[in-house]
């Protein structure tokens, strides 16, 4: 399996068409190897469970692969390797990091989304660790973890829904509820239209309705965080993912492609900064 060089540009569903600035350089240097290190890692083996051209049993035979260069320290898997190092050093827990490789062996095997419950545990592995990750190598306080789950799961569904056409047409995937969907009016062979249909919007509108509620749990998060850098990267954020679903609200995914402007990270920056400049909020 080729390996990515550690400054090549991102791939991948979850890298290069990400809208949030998870790996920016607004975080200290000191911190920024271990934290290319993680997405190195989370890059690599997500394009492993993504290869259109590669059969599910050799996917999950590499995705094993990462996951004992993860644990134990051996094999050829350069990113797997790199990230124990970094994480051992910095006495992290490797499980921050082994828990997305339970995401990408779903996708691998062909994710099921039955309920909206299931598609918050895929979160939970898919998008959580890396807020997780990002507290643990921060030294913030673990209580605040259930606001950085709900901002991460968040921003987890929200690529989902804006990619639900190309997420099915390209991987064959569907992460909208399939009860829901059902409920509605609609299946599968909805996302192959060039608009979405009533029952469709329907299941959308419902996903961003409880998405919502997730990031109103997460708004708190980056007055919370200690390090200013780190809640600077947080509320920027936030921001992006309010705008994200804003949009979503307003326009449909299958009938144009929907993406945050060079003007909505700036703002987003701004509001991201007044923020993390202002008093700092105790844990709850």
């Amino acid at each position: 399996m080729k390996q990515r060089e550690p400054n090549e540009p991102l791939q991948g569903k979850t890298a290069s068409q990400e809208n949030f600035p998870v790996a920016s350089r607004l975080l200290a240097r000191d911190k920024r190897d271990t934290v290319l290190a993680y997405y190195a890692f989370a890059r690599a083996a997500d394009d492993v469970a993504d290869a259109p051209d590669i059969p599910a049993e050799r996917k999950l035979a590499d995705l094993a692969a990462f996951e004992k260069g993860l644990l134990e320290g051996t094999g050829p898997i350069q990113p797997a390797l790199a990230l124990r190092r970094e994480l051992m050093n910095r006495a992290l827990p490797l499980d921050l990091a082994g828990q997305l490789l339970t995401a990408f062996r779903q996708d691998a095997e062909g994710v099921e989304i039955a309920t909206w419950s299931d598609l918050r545990a895929y979160c939970r592995h898919s998008a959580n660790p890396v807020g997780r990750f990002l507290l643990a190598l921060h030294g913030e306080d673990a209580a605040l973890e259930a606001q950085s789950d709900a901002l991460c799961s968040g921003l987890q569904i929200l690529n989902h829904l804006q990619d639900c056409k190309s997420d099915w047409q390209a991987l064959t995937r569907c992460y909208l509820p399939g009860n829901w969907m059902a409920e509605c009016g609609c299946d599968i062979g909805d996302l192959e239209a060039e608009a979405s249909s009533p029952g469709l919007r329907q299941v959308l509108d419902r996903c961003l309705d409880e998405t919502g509620r997730l990031l109103s749990k997460s708004a708190p998060l980056a007055r919370c965080i200690k390090d200013r850098r780190l809640a600077f990267q947080a509320a920027t954020t936030q921001a992006l993912a309010v705008k994200l679903l804003l949009r979503l609200r307003k326009r449909d995914p299958l009938a144009r492609s929907i993406r945050l402007s060079r003007f909505d990270f700036l703002v987003a920056a701004l509001s991201g900064f007044i923020a993390a400049m202002g008093p700092r909020r105790e844990t709850t």
